[in-house]
């Protein structure tokens, strides 16, 4: 049999692929959120995750800030771990999308009355709103990189090219 019939078949780690996916994606969507608080499109402070275990006033000092990106990172790890483990073979965009509102909907509807910020219906709509398309986009940047990893949607791209 030639090297040419022979294909190597490589299977990504999904331990280490969910560890580093969820890094970017805190990475990428914690710095897009630190900004949106900045640039004043929401209220939510970047360190709300931290919030249970940290004083308010030190969390919006730019301490608090750093602690906050580094918080969501941890967060979007352990998320990112959660999916890639159990959800990984769904193909497409809409799981990752779910998966990020029904974060969206743990952390500020559920999540509410555990954390010490303001139900989401008392915050202002534009944090509402930024806050919700921010964990849409999160959960589609996990979910449809997941996807792509784990499904044949590469190759079915390059088969449909050459056809």
């Amino acid at each position: 049999m030639s090297s040419s019939n022979k294909q190597k078949s490589v299977h990504t780690n999904p331990f280490y692929f969910a560890i580093e996916l969820g890094f970017f994606a805190g990475i990428i969507w914690g710095g897009a959120r630190w900004l949106m608080y900045v640039l004043h499109f929401t209220k939510v402070i970047p360190g709300f995750l931290a919030e249970p275990f940290f004083k308010h006033e030190f969390l919006v000092s730019p301490a608090g800030h750093l602690l906050g990106y580094l918080s969501f990172i941890v967060f979007s790890v352990i998320v990112s771990l959660v999916y890639v483990l159990i959800f990984r073979k769904l193909k497409g965009p809409w799981p990752g999308m779910i998966y990020g509102v029904l974060w969206w909907s743990a952390l500020f509807l559920a999540g509410s009355w555990q954390f010490l910020m303001q139900p989401p219906f008392r915050l202002p709509w534009n944090s509402v709103i930024s806050e919700f398309c921010l964990f849409l986009l999160w959960g589609l940047f996990i979910g449809y990189t997941a996807a792509i990893e784990y499904t044949d949607e590469r190759k079915r791209e390059q088969q449909t090219k050459l056809a």
